[in-house]
C-alpha cells in the first residue's frame, strides 16, 4: 500500500476521519479473535489503501490479503472476514467459497462486513445460498475518504448512471449519510444552498436525518466548524466533464488516469532501461510538495517552472562547487535542493509525456472543436466536426463527449441530426451501443431540441467565455480549460456572493434552486477572518474543477477555504463508461 496522503494542512481536522476509519477497521478485524485472512471487494482496494497501510492490517493478526473472486481462497486460516461493497454478485462469490469449503469438510468462521452498511437484498441472496447461518454480519461505515487535505470522496462510480437511468437513488442516501457523519465530528452546517434535482433530493434526505437524531442541549453544542455547504448535481453542468481539462492534474487523468490518488506508469516513460516490465505507482498529493506546485497550473505553464527550477538548481550546484568560501550553512542549504531532485526528476518525466500527446494535432483539433461548441456560435461548423470525428473511427467515448456537448450547448439536437448521428454511431461502432445511446437519452445528457437555446443565455449571463484570459499569470477560474470557465464554479461564486435564489439565469438550469439556514445554529468556530465552504458534487468533480475551487480560495479577498467533496473522482471518459452497458466493447 503507498504511503498514505498528508492532511496536516486541511481546513479543518480532516485526519480525525482518517483516524476514525482505522479505529473502525481495527475493531472490525478484532471482532474476530486470533488469526484471520482479509478478503477484499477488489474495488475497494484502492480506496482502502488511502485509510490504512499494511502495518496496521498486521497489527491486528491479518495473515494474508485476499480479493473476492470465482476462485476459491487458498488458506488454511480458520477466520476470514470479508469486506465488500452491498452488491449481489459479490454475495454470490461469497456463498460459492463457503460452499466449496462445506463441501471439503473445513471447519471455519465466517465474518461479511459490508461497507458502508448492510441491505436486507444483500443477505436475502446469502440466505437463499443457504450459508446465511455460518456467517456473522456487520458493517464498515465508511463513507467519506480523505483523497488529499482538500478532497473527500465517497468513490461511487455509478452514482450519475444510477440516479438519473436506473432511478436507483441509495448513492443520495450515502452522501447524506456522509454529511450526517461530518456534522457529528465538526458541528452542524449553518447554511445550506444548492442547485439541481439531486442536490435537492440530499438536502430533504439530510433534513430528515437532522429530525431523527436527537439535537443537544445549547451548552453542549458544538461550534460548527464549517460555515457553508453548497450541493451541485453533475447533471447541472454535464458540459464541464466532456471538455478537456488542461491543468497538469487534469491532463495527467485524462490521459494516464489517476486512480486512488495514484498513477501508474510503464517504467520507460520513469527514465527506467529498456526491458524493465513492472509499472511504477506515483502517488499525486500534497504530500509531493512540487506536485503541490504544479497541479492547479494550466499545462502550458508547467514547462516553463520546471525549466526555471532546474536552471536554479544547476546555479546552486555551480556555486557549490566552484567557490571554497561557502560556509556550512550554504552548503547545508543545497543539500536540502538536493532532496526535491526525485520529485524533479518524476515530474520532468510526467510533463515530458503529455506533451507527447497535447502536441499532436489530433488533440489541438480536438480543443478548438470544444471551444466552439462552448461559445455555441457555429452550429454548422461544429455538427461537421462531430460528423467528421465519427468518421475517422477515433474511440467512441470521445465521439460521445463531443456529441453531448453539441447537444448540451444546443438545447438537444434538431431531430433529423439526432436521428443521423443515433444510425452513425450504430453502424460505425456496433449496434450493441443501442442500449448506451438510450442511456444517454434517458439521463438528459444527449436529446432532441424542444425548445429555445438557454445556451447563450447563461454563456454571456456566467462570462463562462471571457473575452479575456491568459494561462499564464490567470486572473479568473477560465485558466483550467485556457477560456472555458467551469459553469458548476461560476455556481460557487454565485452562491457565495450571495446571488443564489434571486438570478433569473439559474432558473434556466435544470433542477430546484434552494438555500436554508439553521437557525438553532450560532456562527462557526474559530477565527472569522477565514471561513470553510463544503462543496459536495452529486455524481463526480473533475480535478480542473478542484483546481478552480484552489484558484478563487487563493484570490485576495476570497474569505473562505474550500473542501471538496463527491460520489466519485471523474473525468469525461471515466463518467460515459457507466452508460455503456458493456465497458469492455468501447474501442
Amino acid at each position: 500500500m503507498a504511503q498514505l496522503p498528508n492532511l496536516d494542512n486541511a481546513p479543518i481536522n480532516i485526519s480525525a476521519l482518517r483516524e476514525r476509519a482505522q479505529k473502525d477497521l481495527g475493531a472490525i478485524l478484532d471482532s474476530m479473535r486470533g488469526k484471520k485472512v482479509l478478503v477484499l471487494d477488489p474495488q475497494l482496494s484502492g480506496p482502502l489503501a488511502l485509510i490504512a497501510q499494511t502495518s496496521l492490517l498486521k497489527e491486528h493478526a491479518v495473515e494474508n490479503l485476499f480479493y473476492v473472486s470465482a476462485d476459491p481462497v487458498q488458506s488454511e486460516c480458520k477466520n476470514v472476514v470479508y469486506l465488500v461493497r452491498p452488491q449481489m454478485a459479490l454475495m454470490r462469490q461469497i456463498a460459492a467459497h463457503i460452499q466449496q469449503d462445506n463441501q471439503r469438510q473445513l471447519q471455519k468462521n465466517y465474518a461479511v462486513f459490508f461497507m458502508p452498511r448492510r441491505t436486507i437484498v444483500c443477505e436475502k441472496v446469502l440466505e437463499e445460498e443457504g450459508v446465511l447461518a455460518n456467517i456473522t454480519i456487520g458493517e464498515y461505515p465508511l463513507y467519506f475518504i480523505p483523497f488529499d487535505e482538500d478532497v473527500l470522496s465517497l468513490e461511487l462510480d455509478n452514482s450519475l448512471k444510477e440516479c438519473k437511468v436506473d432511478g436507483d437513488t441509495s448513492s443520495l442516501w450515502y452522501l447524506a449519510r456522509a454529511i450526517t457523519k461530518l456534522q457529528e465530528m465538526y458541528g452542524v452546517i449553518p447554511h445550506i444552498q444548492g442547485k439541481g434535482k439531486a442536490a435537492a433530493q440530499v438536502s430533504d434526505i439530510l433534513s430528515r436525518m437532522q429530525r431523527e437524531q436527537p439535537r443537544p442541549p445549547p451548552a453542549s453544542a458544538r461550534l460548527p466548524e464549517i460555515d457553508s455547504l453548497i450541493l451541485i448535481d453533475r447533471q447541472v453542468d454535464i458540459v464541464t466533464p466532456m471538455c478537456s481539462q488542461l491543468t497538469y492534474e487534469g491532463l495527467i487523468d485524462e490521459f494516464l488516469q489517476i486512480n486512488n490518488g495514484a498513477v501508474e506508469l510503464d517504467p520507460i516513460i520513469m527514465g527506467a532501461q529498456q526491458g524493465t516490465t513492472k509499472k511504477v505507482k506515483v502517488p499525486l498529493n500534497s504530500s509531493d510538495k512540487l506536485y503541490r506546485e504544479l497541479r492547479d497550473l494550466n499545462f502550458g505553464v508547467v514547462g516553463q517552472v520546471l525549466r526555471q527550477k532546474a536552471t536554479s538548481m544547476k546555479q546552486d550546484y555551480s556555486d557549490v562547487t566552484n567557490t571554497q568560501n561557502q560556509s556550512l550553512s550554504d552548503v547545508k542549504e543545497f543539500v536540502k535542493k538536493l532532496n526535491a531532485l526525485p520529485e524533479m526528476t518524476r515530474h520532468t518525466n510526467i510533463a515530458q509525456h503529455l506533451s507527447t500527446f497535447t502536441t499532436k494535432p489530433s488533440f489541438l483539433s480536438r480543443l478548438s472543436v470544444e471551444q466552439t461548441l462552448v461559445e455555441g456560435q457555429s452550429y454548422d461548423v461544429s455538427y461537421e466536426c462531430v460528423e467528421e470525428v465519427i468518421q475517422r473511427q477515433e474511440p467512441l467515448i470521445s465521439v460521445l463527449r463531443l456529441l453531448i456537448l453539441l447537444s448540451i450547448t444546443n438545447n438537444g439536437l434538431p431531430k433529423k441530426h439526432f436521428d443521423y448521428f443515433r444510425r452513425e454511431v450504430l453502424h460505425s461502432y456496433g449496434f450493441e451501443h443501442l442500449f448506451t445511446l438510450n442511456n444517454l437519452e434517458k439521463s438528459g445528457l444527449l436529446t432532441k431540441q424542444e425548445m429555445k437555446n438557454n445556451w447563450q443565455l447563461i454563456k454571456k449571463g456566467l462570462k463562462l467565455v471571457p473575452e479575456e484570459s491568459s494561462d499564464v499569470n490567470p486572473t479568473d477560474i477560465s485558466y483550467v480549460f485556457s477560456g472555458y470557465a467551469p459553469l458548476s464554479i461560476r455556481l460557487v461564486q454565485c452562491a457565495l456572493q450571495n446571488d443564489w435564489r434571486q438570478s433569473e439565469l439559474l432558473r434556466l438550469l435544470p433542477g430546484p434552486t434552494f438555500e436554508r439556514f439553521d437557525k438553532n445554529q450560532v456562527g462557526p468556530a474559530g477565527d472569522s477572518s477565514r471561513l470553510v465552504a463544503l462543496v459536495i458534487f452529486i455524481g463526480g468533480v473533475t480535478f480542473a474543477e478542484i483546481s478552480a475551487l484552489r484558484f478563487l480560495s487563493a484570490q485576495e479577498g476570497m474569505k473562505y477555504d474550500f473542501i471538496v467533496a463527491t460520489t466519485k473522482l471523474i473525468n469525461g471518459q471515466n463518467l460515459l463508461k457507466t452508460f455503456i452497458d458493456d465497458p469492455s466493447a468501447v474501442h
